[in-house]
């Protein structure tokens, strides 16, 4: 064995460079775009907004034949409506390194064409908001989100550990409700700024039924509403 080469002979053939093809030879900062950008399209599409599967399914190499190894993070951007309700307009935006300042955030703003039919933006960033760029956030006329971009790095829904969540929807909450007795305070509570509430953009007073199931426990179901 080359240890400085890593090539390996077994039984007299080489391997060649065996443990060196597992590296990848691209960009960390496409890589993190890439897989960023992912999961953000998972999680509009969980939403139920309209996501192509192709964008989805789109390999790291063919993110950056499109993209490069550095990308330009306008062309990351995001916009669709919803598959239902097609006056649900959502756009996302990634931020670059720096710190995201009021001037950027008044730059986000200039640059957003229809902000009258908009209904939702998601700000990807990879730095802190100072406290003057919070506050200009909070006086959209519509709703805002943000998410650091390694939030992003893995969907948090897709581990073999997280239980199943299905919103309900506002008649299959009531019938719920009815059906044990119960008023909505009484139900079990998740944090509006839970993870999985984040990421399905759950609102207040909103009912999701939680599934556990796995090889050694039999299937469990429980009942959360968001506060």
């Amino acid at each position: 064995m080359d240890l400085n080469g890593l090539a390996m002979e077994v039984d007299g053939e080489n391997l060649g460079n065996c443990l060196t093809s597992f590296l990848d030879d691209g960009t960390a900062e496409s890589h993190r775009y890439f897989l960023a950008r992912r999961s953000m399209l998972e999680m509009l599409k969980d939403r139920g907004f309209a996501i192509p599967n192709s964008e989805i399914d789109t390999t790291l190499e063919e993110f950056r034949e499109k993209y490069g190894q550095r990308p330009d993070i306008d062309r990351l951007r995001i916009s669709t409506m919803h598959r239902t309700d097609l006056t649900n307009k959502v756009l996302v935006i990634f931020c670059g390194p720096n710190t995201v300042k009021v001037n950027v955030i008044r730059s986000i703003l200039t640059q957003i064409m229809n902000k009258e039919s908009l209904s939702r933006l998601i700000l990807v960033i990879q730095n802190q908001m100072t406290n003057p760029a919070m506050k200009a956030v909070e006086l959209f006329s519509f709703k805002v989100e943000i998410f650091q971009i390694t939030d992003l790095l893995v969907n948090i829904t897709k581990h073999v550990l997280k239980p199943r969540h299905e919103l309900l929807t506002d008649a299959e909450k009531e019938k719920l409700l009815k059906k044990y007795n119960l008023e909505e305070k009484q139900l079990p509570r998740m944090s509006q700024k839970d993870t999985i509430a984040r990421y399905y953009g759950l609102e207040k007073g909103q009912v999701v039924k939680v599934t556990y199931s796995s090889e050694i426990i039999e299937t469990h179901v429980t009942y959360r509403c968001v506060w």
